[in-house]
């Protein structure tokens, strides 16, 4: 599973926040490679139905919500992937409340996996270019760690760019805005 954030995160009201787990059109510069999400790229997960769970930090047992209960809204803009959640009464709830008005927990992220055609690769100019078109979205998460602030993508760890395009088993991303 692969995994992206960004920076905008704001309490949309009592036990609510909004922002953007993903930003369509940004060059990602991931070191080996450039990476760009393209308008489009969740239609496929939102219209599915499918079960999308919003999580802290990306740990299972840090649940915030689902599109499967409700509580987690998601839809596409022509900015990016925009969600609304409405936080549990739990502790990790209230702690995230807290957490977001002081400004300590300003990221989103989103972890999703690539389908056979849903990745266009190129190069240009010597640097390889992967443009992501369709993705299979299986969470959003907020964090307080988006690796770089400055940056659009910070990488996590990636097996290895061999060829053209790249075999790997699994990428950790993490993108900030």
């Amino acid at each position: 599973m692969e995994i992206r954030s960004s920076g905008d995160l704001a309490l949309a009201g009592p036990g609510r926040v909004r922002g953007y787990a993903a930003v369509f059109g940004s060059a990602a510069h991931l070191g080996g490679f450039d990476e760009i999400v393209r308008p489009g790229a969740f239609a496929d997960s939102l219209a599915s139905g499918q079960a999308i769970r919003a999580l802290y930090h990306h740990q299972g047992d840090a649940l915030l919500g689902s599109t499967k209960s409700g509580t987690l809204q998601l839809r596409e803009d022509d900015h990016g992937l925009q969600f609304e959640l409405a936080l549990p009464d739990t502790t990790h709830g209230r702690d995230l409340a807290v957490l977001i008005e002081r400004g300590d927990v300003a990221g989103c992220s989103f972890g999703f996996t690539v389908p056979d055609g849903g990745e266009r690769w190129e190069q240009r100019s010597g640097t390889f270019l992967r443009e992501l078109l369709r993705v299979d979205l299986r969470e959003i998460t907020l964090t307080s760690d988006p690796a770089y602030t400055d940056t659009t993508v910070a990488l996590r760890s990636l097996d290895k760019i061999t060829e053209y395009k790249p075999s790997y088993q699994m990428l950790w991303l993490e993108t900030c805005r």
